[in-house]
């Protein structure tokens, strides 16, 4: 057989798709257990400790930018975490520059709450366009390269942009979405942890892409560190109050106006394919698995309703298809040449190399560099 036998998490809905899973003489996998050992030390810490972290986070950030126009950036995609960041900034009094990322893939949905929000909260936004021939050159030469995570480019623009913005209008504090609570349960098999290696992307687009990148907002090593000199610190704030998500997504909607996707980042059109089509059929990935364990772990989900989730479909199949020809449209490529990348073996990002610079591994070391939107600690914050 030489294969582990098939085998699902008696507390969660994480099975042996994951390649590194383990599990206890009870049948709980260790990513249930690492979750419990790291919320006692962050969000199951007692409330009022908890609360007053945030009320010494929200004092510096006011204190820092007295004076200035904004005293923290935020990056708005219109989706549940970003959108109740802006309702919570909003609700203590901090003054955030809102900056949205167009790269080409926005649904009409996602374009409504964000217009809902900055004009409820009266925000001031920035809309940042990417140059779609180089940003749509570098996906096709990702998912030419049968590499996993195909959202590189994306993630790389969010955080380039967020600290170039900062830097530009002297402002110290990005405010991040990260959380826990609804993120911590993505395998590490699951996406690239290293997203903001910037060799690796290169030399993927080097190897596939035809474009130059001109202008593209590239981030690594070299630059995290230059911000971090220049005193500009990424924070979270979801770990130090309360979250439940059901509740949340009812205040959104009662004081914002705010519409749901029904799925995790669905509010980009690409992100939902990629992540309801192309990672379940090439890569054997269902993230609805992650999402909702990780929503059981934080008690927020029973495993009889994960399980129900589990049954349907990752999102209408009809959509599915319209979605296909949409991305293959845009992309400019054929359905033939779609599938003919789709049948090809998986390759490990790890073939492309990464930063091995002494700044980078330095940096590595000294901050945990566990990337943005796919972790349990923000990047500069150190585990206590």
């Amino acid at each position: 057989m030489g294969n582990m036998e098939e085998k699902e998490c008696s507390r969660c809905v994480l099975d042996t798709t994951v390649k590194e899973i383990e599990f206890d003489h009870q049948g709980i996998c260790s990513y249930c257990h690492d979750y419990d050992v790291l919320a006692k030390k962050t969000v199951l810490l007692p409330r009022d400790h908890r609360y007053a972290k945030f009320d010494e986070v929200i004092t510096k950030i006011k204190s820092v930018g007295a004076g200035k126009e904004y005293d923290c950036v935020l990056g708005l995609s219109g989706g549940v975490d970003s959108s109740y960041l802006a309702l919570v900034a909003h609700q203590n009094g901090l003054r955030p520059l809102v900056v949205h990322f167009d790269n080409g893939w926005n649904n009409e949905l996602a374009v409504k709450n964000i217009e809902n929000i900055v004009s409820s909260l009266n925000f001031d936004l920035h809309t940042y366009v990417i140059n779609w021939q180089e940003f749509k050159d570098l996906q096709l030469a990702y998912f030419r390269a049968s590499v996993l995570d195909i959202e590189v480019p994306t993630d790389q623009l969010i955080v380039a942009t967020l600290y170039r913005i900062a830097k530009e209008n002297n402002i110290k504090y990005i405010l991040s979405g990260n959380n826990f609570r609804t993120e911590y349960m993505l395998p590490e098999s699951w996406c690239l942890r290293k997203k903001l290696d910037r060799t690796n992307l290169t030399n993927i687009h080097k190897a596939y892409g035809k474009v130059r990148l001109k202008n593209f907002p590239k981030i690594g090593a070299k630059e995290l560190y230059y911000y971090k000199k220049k005193g500009i610190r990424l924070v979270t704030f979801f770990d130090k109050i309360d979250f439940n998500l059901t509740d949340v997504k009812r205040m959104l909607k009662n004081e914002l106006n705010w519409n749901d996707y029904s799925g995790k980042h669905f509010e980009s059109i690409f992100t939902r394919f990629y992540q309801g089509y192309i990672l379940p059929k090439k890569f054997n990935i269902d993230k609805r698995k992650a999402h909702l364990s990780s929503l059981i772990c934080s008690n927020q989900l029973t495993r009889e309703q994960a399980l129900e989730e589990l049954s349907k479909p990752t999102y209408a199949e009809e959509l599915q298809q319209q979605d296909k020809e949409y991305v293959l449209k845009k992309w400019g490529i054929n359905e033939d040449d779609f599938d003919e990348v789709m049948r090809k073996p998986v390759v490990s990002h790890d073939e492309y190399g990464y930063d091995r610079t002494p700044i980078s591994i330095r940096l590595m070391k000294r901050l945990r560099l566990i990337y943005l939107f796919k972790i349990a600690y923000p990047l500069g914050l150190k585990k206590k």
